[in-house]
């Protein structure tokens, strides 16, 4: 007999793995002592169409389990009261999902029935003996449909008589692959079929012997199929699997029956989103991907191993779903134990996100239904502490912070719960820890706030040290996409290569298997450089000299924020938007940009740029400005709500909704925003490393009618971009650890320097540790700062930046070291008071009035080709933590203005420039700003609008003529084509008008 290599086949193969045994056992026979390990075969025949339901194994179980309710059901007997009780289940199913009847059952009349028991807890022989009763049913060729009698899905996985997952089989030995199955559910599962109606099933799943998808709601061609893969090389798919079928992870290990009761118990769950305006609610069915499932897992597992005191980094790509995978675990970390006992006391979230912090209520309250369970530190000041006080008191296990008031969450537990075990949850840990925060942490959940008994200045020297520490009674879970050094080392699992310890994530999704996986949108793939271009004259007599480096920056940042180059660049973004966005109907027609400046000034600009150039385009869309604060532009200040005309809240609602397609920002929206409307971005700021990557990774939410994203660069080139991704690509490893060497070399040059005594600082140290009046501490750090000034400039820049290297290195080392030294917190305290008393360096600004000798000449702008940016497919590297050693102040090199001039525009004009770039600047600014200028128009303007133009045509003619000696041919272009003369009359008026 040959194998079977057909579809048939590889059903064969997985219901005998399912059920057990290698060959098909008769329906409905237990294949082994039946132990939840292996599922029960169930026939075709028992499922009732009309209810959607295996009728044999639901009267079964309910019989079983519960023989008062099978009796007062009239289960046994095809009666109008079991019908009654069938139809009551069916309606319950719709209105509340498959999901929250298996776990709370249904109420029919007076009646109750369960239809799950969930996994008994260790020594509770009643839920285990419970939980042995419920019968998970695998059926083959399920005829589900009461129209298309002969339409079958080639699996069903039902519990207790309720289907859970549907499952179609692809075999690409007869040429036929998992997007065959996807294929086959769109086109011809039809979604009002009873079995497929949303929530109905907890999942559908498209299965061949390479990839497994899934969809939570069959919608016909709209259907959204997501990966459910084990990844392999850090990309899509999954490895060979030398036991056997590469997706046989899929049913050996999660759809085992104790492995979807934890699904379901833990993980799924349908969701509800009410828009806020228009009172419409939206219903999401929520389904592990396999990456949240295995991480919250793998955690989980080890936790429960090792108990708490450990440190766990997640590196998950950004839009890998980390806000679900943080809610999951945050709530199965509350019940976790070891031993019989709870692991932790409290859980405590970080996160600066609001959209976290209610989905993990939503998660809690869905899974636990104890609204008491969570509480979040939404108070100011003194209100912080009041608000902890009432939260621990009232018995809430998990706290919600933000890292800007985690320090004092931290201080009201230190008092009180000293004693406690804690699992810290970092939402993006890039800054949350370290420095006087991470000691403020630490110092409150170890409980060495404040000392009971009478200490020594050396006791309490220790015991900072110790604080400063990670704490031994807490585990902490740092998840990011993009680690960096300092994040790698405090997180990371340390691990040996040759002589060189490393550190790497304890878990990692990456955004290779992310983007094959075309689970997020490749920003890279389209990626189109602009390159600006800036010719500069001289407009003073002489040739002045100034601080060439300076003058530069100064020239770089005039040019770019010129109003002819932001309007010319806001022209090129708001057509390509147009043209290439808005008329190719991307995302459905509902695509949007984001415009990425460079500063509140520069963001403003733009918003004014925009909004002139759409109104003359008479275009419905509109601009919104993004900043923070208030901003003074034009002599007046300015908010995003005067600007926007609504609240700076309503931001990300807006953006949604019509007229608004473009968000233009100032640091903001740039890190954690996720808008899958996002399509484009146009960047106008100079990007590197983590910023860029977080920054272009705002467009790569993925939509289910988003095909591609595009990326307008006028300010990088693509090797930075480049250089940017290439850490984060896949999985990011650091290269070694910060040598804790480096505080006694920088201790030693402020030493030797003399401007303290080691005496002076022990007695600073004693003074304030022993709770002395300033005023006693004054007269040290008055000496040092005496001695410091008699230095010369330089060794004051030297002294003072390795004073700041010093304290910034420790307070990172000072949490990892394994030994402490009195020494460096001594001086690490006592540069803390002098640091800032130093007085600053006199610096002179060799660069100062540059911009009064300059004006801009031409400014063009030139569309690369568009290109795809390619990442190496091997592991990143970042380089261990330095801190900076401070340093001495460069010199300045002074050059001629001519000179300046000179290199700038080779720099950042290097093109052939014709007189036509230089007209159309006339044109465009220098020719109405004149006319603006011109007095009888204004007079016009103020007192006689009806007049105004014909004046304004009257000044133009008079601003044409002192043009004749420069511009000859336009001129003689204005004065003798009445065509181009009403053209340019037009512009010039309408360009006035807009501006005033």
């Amino acid at each position: 007999m040959v194998t079977n290599t057909s579809e048939r086949g590889l059903e064969d193969l997985i219901v005998a793995d399912m059920t057990g045994l290698r060959a098909v056992v008769g329906a409905g026979e237990p294949s082994v002592a039946y132990d939840q390990q292996y599922w029960l075969l169930g026939a075709a025949t028992d499922f009732d169409r009309d209810f959607a339901v295996d009728l044999h194994h639901l009267v079964d179980f309910i019989t079983a389990t519960q023989p008062k309710a099978a009796e007062q059901l009239d289960l046994a007997n095809a009666s109008p009261v079991r019908r009654a009780f069938l139809s009551r289940l069916q309606g319950e199913i719709t209105k509340r999902g498959v999901v929250d009847v298996l776990r709370r059952g249904v109420d029919h009349n007076a009646v109750h029935v369960d239809l799950f028991f969930g996994t008994p807890s260790a020594g509770n022989p009643t839920a285990a003996t419970r939980f042995a009763a419920n019968r998970f049913v695998v059926t083959r060729q399920l005829r589900y449909s009461k129209q298309d009698t002969a339409n079958a899905l080639d699996l069903g996985l039902f519990i207790n008589g309720l289907p859970v997952i549907t499952l179609e089989l692809k075999n690409r030995l007869t040429k036929q692959t998992v997007h065959d199955a996807v294929e086959q559910y769109k086109r011809d599962r039809d979604p009002r079929e009873l079995i497929f109606g949303f929530t109905r099933c907890i999942a559908h799943l498209a299965v061949d012997e390479h990839e497994v998808r899934f969809c939570t709601r069959l919608a016909g061609k709209a259907s959204w199929f997501l990966p459910f893969n084990l990844g392999f090389n850090d990309g899509a798919g999954n490895p060979p699997n030398p036991q056997g079928l590469a997706t046989d992870y899929l049913w050996k290990q999660v759809l085992t029956p104790r492995g979807l009761t934890d699904i379901i118990e833990h993980y799924a769950q349908k969701v509800e989103k009410k828009d806020e305006k228009t009172g419409k609610k939206k219903e999401e069915q929520i389904f592990p991907r396999y990456h949240q499932l295995d991480v919250v897992r793998k955690l989980l597992a080890d936790v429960r191993a090792t108990g708490a005191g450990r440190r766990y980094l997640i590196q998950h790509s950004a839009g890998s779903g980390k806000s679900n995978s943080i809610g999951w675990l945050t709530h199965q970390l509350i019940d976790a134990e070891r031993d019989g006992k709870k692991i932790f006391d409290s859980i405590i979230v970080i996160t600066d996100r609001t959209i976290l912090d209610q989905q993990i209520r939503d998660t809690i309250k869905q899974f636990a239904q104890v609204s008491s369970t969570i509480g979040a530190v939404t108070g100011q000041g003194d209100s912080k502490t009041g608000q902890l006080r009432d939260f621990l008191a009232g018995g809430k296990r998990v706290i919600i912070a933000t890292i800007q008031t985690f320090p004092f969450v931290l201080d009201e537990i230190g008092s009180s719960h000293r004693q406690g075990t804690f699992a810290i949850i970092i939402d993006e840990a890039h800054s949350s820890q370290g420095g006087k925060a991470s000691a403020a942490m630490s110092r409150a959940l170890s409980g060495v706030g404040e000392s009971e008994d009478e200490e020594s200045a050396e006791d309490q020297v220790n015991r900072i040290m110790e604080a400063r520490k990670l704490l031994p009674n807490a585990s902490y879970f740092a998840f990011t996409a993009t680690p960096k050094n300092k994040t790698l080392e405090v997180f990371g699992e340390a691990y040996r290569d040759g002589e060189v310890t490393k550190h790497r994530p304890f878990h990692s999704y990456t955004m290779k298997q992310a983007v094959e996986e075309d689970f997020i949108k490749d920003v890279l793939k389209n990626y189109t450089p602009v390159n600006s271009y800036y010719k500069l004259v001289k407009t003073v007599e002489g040739d002045p000299e100034f601080d060439t480096k300076r003058a530069q920056k100064k020239l770089r940042r005039y040019v770019e924020g010129h109003e002819h180059a932001i309007g010319e660049k806001a022209e090129i973004m708001v057509d390509h938007f147009l043209e290439q966005v808005i008329a190719a109907r991307k995302i459905g027609g509902e695509a949007r940009a984001m415009v990425v400046t460079n500063g509140i000034a520069r963001a403003v600009q733009y918003f004014h740029a925009f909004t002139a150039y759409l109104l003359v385009l008479k275009s419905p869309y509109k601009a919104i400005v993004a900043f923070s604060g208030e901003h003074e532009f034009g002599g007046v200040k300015v908010t995003e709500a005067s600007l926007n005309g609504f609240p700076s809240n309503l931001i990300t609602d807006k953006i949604r909704e019509h007229p608004y397609r473009f968000l233009i920002c100032a640091d903001k929206f740039q890190t954690g925003y996720d808008e899958p409307l996002l399509h484009t971005m146009y960047v106008d700021k100079t990007l590197a490393g983590i910023k860029a990557v977080q920054t272009l990774s705002r467009l790569n939410r993925a939509h289910p009618q988003k095909a591609e994203v595009f990326v307008l660069d006028f300010a990088n080139d693509a090797d930075g971009i480049k250089e940017s991704f290439a850490p984060f690509y896949r999985t990011t490893m650091l290269a070694g650890e910060t040598d804790p060497n480096k505080l006694n070399d920088l201790k030693l040059y402020l030493d030797d320097t003399q401007i303290y005594t080691q005496a002076q600082i022990v007695e600073l140290v004693e003074l304030y540790l022993g709770g002395a009046d300033r005023d006693k501490l004054e007269p040290l750090l008055t000496v040092a700062v005496a001695e410091y000034q008699k230095l010369g400039e330089d060794p004051q820049v030297m002294f003072k930046g390795k004073a700041k290297a010093f304290v910034r290195t420790y307070a990172f080392l000072s949490m990892i070291l394994p030994a402490s030294n009195a020494g460096w917190e001594r001086l690490s305290i006592y540069l803390n008071f002098l640091i800032p008393k130093l007085p600053a360096p006199k610096e002179e600004d060799l660069s100062k009035g540059i911009l009064e000798t300059i004006d801009m000449d031409s400014y063009r702008s030139e569309k690369q080709a568009k290109l795809a940016i390619e990442l190496a497919d091997q592991n990143g590297e970042v380089g261990p933590w330095t801190g900076g050693d401070g340093g001495a102040k460069p010199e300045p090199e002074l050059g001629y203005l001519s000179q300046i001039i000179e290199e700038f525009n080779k720099h950042f004009g290097n093109i052939p420039w014709t007189d036509g770039d230089r007209v159309r600047r006339l044109i465009a600014e220098d020719i109405p700003t004149q006319v603006a200028a011109d007095q009888a128009f204004q007079n016009a303007m103020k007192n006689t609008p009806t007049t105004a133009r014909d004046e304004h045509d009257r000044a133009l003619n008079r601003v044409m003529t002192a043009v004749l000696k420069d511009d000859t041919q336009l001129v003689k272009m204005f004065f003798d084509d009445p065509g181009f003369r009403k053209w340019l009359a037009d512009k010039v008026f309408q360009s006035i008008a807009k501006a005033g």
